[in-house]
């Protein structure tokens, strides 16, 4: 079981690596739903921890149906992520239908070359995802779809994630559950989906919001709950 922590800023890094995180999030601008940190960040937390990082390519929060000028700024990112240690990117696009945009989202993965590919939370815009599991899963370079299984907080969508991570075993693709994630019902959420990873935003920091700084003893807990 993989728990990976939505990271702001290197203190954040730096706890939630000492308190157990598998993995860390970076991103910026989580009031609007996580967009690309600086390279200064970025370079910051990869040499400050061990664990890997996995940094989000989003240059604006109004869609997820871009357009070139917006492209042409991601595929830039992604290359000076490139030259970081980083060891992923976070990324997704959608069509004007809200489909899974395959034509551009070949262009990042070219770009992206031997960094690790999760498919973010836009798959939760998607209203048939169970033909967008098959979608990304042509894309061998994908790892992850991290989902919450639609729009409502993925603790409100066990039946959905569960038919996700059934339809994405013996792929290559992993369903990361995120979104209203929280450490009450946390071993049975696990145990109704399926679920081998959990992605922790806001419920890991003090008074469970992005204004305040991480809370590594909820990672501590959390970390215990799931290597039981």
């Amino acid at each position: 079981m993989k728990l990976e922590i939505i990271a702001t800023s290197l203190q954040d890094a730096l706890l939630a690596e000492q308190a157990g995180a598998d993995r860390l999030e970076l991103c910026s601008a989580l009031t609007e739903g996580g967009l690309t940190p600086s390279l200064g960040l970025i370079e910051a937390v990869v040499e400050g921890v061990s664990i890997p990082v996995h940094v989000i390519v989003r240059p604006h929060s109004r869609t997820f149906n871009y357009t070139e000028e917006d492209i042409l700024v991601m595929l830039a990112d992604i290359h000076h992520i490139q030259q970081t240690k980083a060891a992923g990117i976070v990324i997704g696009i959608l069509d004007e239908n809200n489909r899974v945009d395959t034509v551009n989202l070949k262009r990042f993965l070219d770009a992206a070359g031997d960094l690790k590919i999760t498919f973010h939370r836009a798959f939760d815009a998607i209203e048939d995802q169970l033909e967008a599991v098959d979608m990304i899963g042509d894309f061998p370079q994908i790892q992850r779809i991290l989902t919450s299984g639609g729009q409502a907080p993925a603790p409100q969508s066990l039946e959905k994630i569960r038919k996700l991570v059934e339809k994405t075993q013996n792929t290559s693709v992993t369903i990361l559950a995120g979104n209203g994630m929280t450490p009450e019902g946390l071993t049975e959420f696990i145990e109704a989906t399926g679920i081998t990873e959990v992605h922790f935003g806001s419920a890991v920091r003090e008074h469970g919001s992005f204004r305040f700084p991480i809370n590594p003893e909820v990672i501590t807990t959390i970390k215990s709950m799931i290597t039981k």
